[in-house]
């Protein structure tokens, strides 16, 4: 619970409407409890009295009633209507969308065809034309304000389970052999959960409002009873002459609707897991630069990573994903960076051009040379210009980087003129091109296709000739084959080798897979927990590994024949980067630790062409 409220009090809109409605609940709630006149006794010798006059805080209405008391009742009273209207509405409304979503078909169709027309009707036409047909009452009010808002539930709820229904854990569910019934409650129900709770808390208002509109023409609370509503009623006739009857409840009503859906986003957003990493948060255009230490010097190198740091700061808690890398990289070359999954090699190529979104991302440490110049906490113009144009990126899923209602011409020729003075007609003319660079067959069709209308293997072609498009000096390719079958990743690495030899490009490509580093990488460099722990030539890395944990990587490699059956793994599992331990962290996994592998910051030493952060390397220096 603390843990909500912390995310939730971190949208400051959100906060100030819970802090305002969780005061209104205390007054209502306690009202009986207060020392205030009787709301419905009528006192005509006192009536419309003025705000603060004795006796009468908020003062009198035509009746010589008090607006106190009654403002404390009536918001009770609709606050109280406004949430049952939501619960029913939200209960019926979503179990006959998960009933339509989960069963498709001719169910769905005849089930969303009624709300379709439900949904035709104006909505305040079809609840005063309920409230007409039972007749007056705050009862028949609630009635009405929650059955036209049960297909906003339905369409809602549908939409979710409809992308649910299809899912594997739903499929199992039913080879298990669990009845349609069960399914639904206790498999599809607490996935759309968090919808419903959304739904509700932004709607609350408005079912409040729509209330209180019925009952200000005569058709829910009936008197002597009040309502917001029935208050603001009362008091029309006396708008001009005596303003505070009508200012008091309608100044009431704004606070509610309007805190209630302050709050409802705020719940929104606190109910997203995402919100706890920062990711619902505003990015900044570039990574949150707060350097300690020096700043090393510049090197000759086309692009140079220099003891480069880079923590993600959630809470109080600092993770440190790259913790002082340094790697290089000239014209025509290809670095090959490998290690397990959280290692820091994404994190390490994206803060390369300031791609780590921040929050909750910041470098703290370190510098990145390109041409000398260093990018760590470059304004945004400078980074902007070099990036997709001298330093680009491939990613490892282009459906998700490609955008899925634009043609991929149209990507291409963005990309292109997004740096380049080029006339649409030019424009389009380069994507063809680029597509046919990549050997895109019948490219001139293929330019006007969706991403989708693609295969796996021609969407990361498209991927690579975007970060072709305005001639890089340096591609980073961070696992573009992972998801590619055999055949179509020896075509994509073929074509990044024979790219970077004819232009001469610079290629840091990020991969799990040695076979991948062999056929394509001059260099490699092995990371664990945040940091390089073997760095040196393709061929004397694969076959002379240094560090233990780059052996027993390479020993986790499958191998056809020689009748090895033994599938190798890595003992234990790779420490939590808020808690590195003391010296070598690969240690508590290590056959041949030893407690001095545990003091201190072990080095990254040896030969300048194979060096090694290990006490006790696979070979001797």
């Amino acid at each position: 619970m603390s843990a909500f409220l912390a995310l939730l009090f971190r949208n400051r809109l959100a906060g100030m409407g819970a802090v305002v409605i969780a005061a209104i609940l205390l007054l209502v709630v306690t009202a009986p409890l207060l020392p205030l006149h009787d709301p419905d006794v009528t006192a005509t010798a006192d009536r419309f009295m003025r705000p603060f006059a004795e006796g009468h805080l908020m003062g009198t209405d035509h009746l010589g009633r008090d607006l106190l008391s009654r403002l404390l009742h009536g918001t009770r009273l609709s606050i109280a209507v406004g949430v049952a209207a939501a619960l029913i509405a939200a209960v019926i409304g979503s179990a006959i969308g998960m009933v339509a979503g989960y069963f498709g078909g001719r169910t769905d169709n005849v089930v969303m065809r009624g709300v379709d027309m439900l949904m035709a009707f104006p909505y305040i036409l079809l609840a005063l034309a309920i409230v007409a047909a039972l007749g007056p009452g705050l009862m028949n009010a609630l009635i009405a304000v929650a059955a036209v808002n049960v297909p906003f539930f339905a369409r809602n709820i549908r939409g979710v389970t409809v992308g649910l229904a299809g899912r594997e854990f739903i499929d199992a569910a039913r080879l298990a052999g669990m009845g349609h019934a069960r399914i639904i409650l206790t498999e599809l129900l607490p996935n759309v959960l968090p919808v419903i709770v959304i739904a509700m808390s932004t709607t609350v208002g408005w079912m409040i409002l729509e209330t209180a509109g019925l009952s200000f023409l005569g058709l829910g609370s009936q008197p002597p009873q009040a309502d917001l509503g029935s208050m603001l009623g009362e008091a029309r006739s006396a708008m001009i002459s005596h303003p505070h009857t009508s200012v008091v409840p309608g100044l009431m009503i704004f606070l509610i609707v309007m805190s209630i859906n302050l709050l409802g986003d705020g719940v929104r957003d606190a109910l997203d897991p995402r919100l706890r990493s920062g990711a619902l948060s505003r990015p900044r255009a570039t990574t949150l630069v707060r350097r300690q230490g020096d700043i090393p010097p510049a090197t000759d190198d086309l692009l140079a990573i220099q003891d480069l740091r880079t923590e993600f700061h959630i809470g109080k808690r600092n993770y440190r994903a790259v913790g002082g890398v340094s790697l290089a990289v000239r014209p025509g070359e290809c670095l090959g960076i490998i290690g397990e999954s959280g290692s820091g090699k994404s994190v390490t190529a994206l803060s390369v051009m300031g791609l780590v979104a921040s929050p909750p991302g910041v470098v703290t440490g370190g510098a990145v040379r390109f041409h000398g110049e260093d990018l760590i906490g470059a304004p945004y113009e400078t980074l902007r210009q070099k990036r997709g144009d001298r330093v680009a990126y491939v990613f490892q899923d282009p459906l998700s980087t490609l955008h899925p209602l634009y043609r991929v011409g149209r990507q291409l020729a963005e990309t292109i003129r997004s740096h380049h003075d080029l006339s649409k007609a030019e424009a389009r003319a380069r994507a063809i091109q680029l597509l046919n660079d990549v050997r895109i067959p019948n490219a001139e069709r293929r330019v006007d296709d969706y991403p989708h209308e693609m295969s796996g293997g021609m969407r990361q072609r498209v991927g690579i000739a975007m970060a072709l498009a305005n001639e890089p000096d340096v591609i980073i390719a961070d696992e573009p084959t992972t998801a590619l079958d055999v055949t179509v990743q020896a075509q994509i690495l073929s074509l990044l080798d024979d790219l970077r030899r004819e232009r001469g490009l610079a290629i840091i490509f990020i991969t799990h897979d040695f076979g991948v580093v062999a056929q394509l990488c001059d260099r490699v460099a092995v990371m664990y927990a945040g940091g390089i722990v073997e760095e040196g030539p393709t061929h004397a890395v694969l076959d002379t590994p240094a560090h233990p944990y780059t052996k027993r990587l390479i020993a986790c490699v499958p191998e056809l024949g020689g009748g090895r059956r033994e599938l190798a793994a890595i003992p234990g599992l790779p420490p939590v980067l808020d808690d590195l331990p003391p010296g070598c962290a690969f240690a508590p996994r290590c056959n041949k630790a030893e407690e001095s592998c545990r003091q201190g910051e072990i080095p990254l030493q040896g030969p300048a062409l194979h060096a090694v952060r290990c006490l006790f390397p696979e070979r001797a220096h």
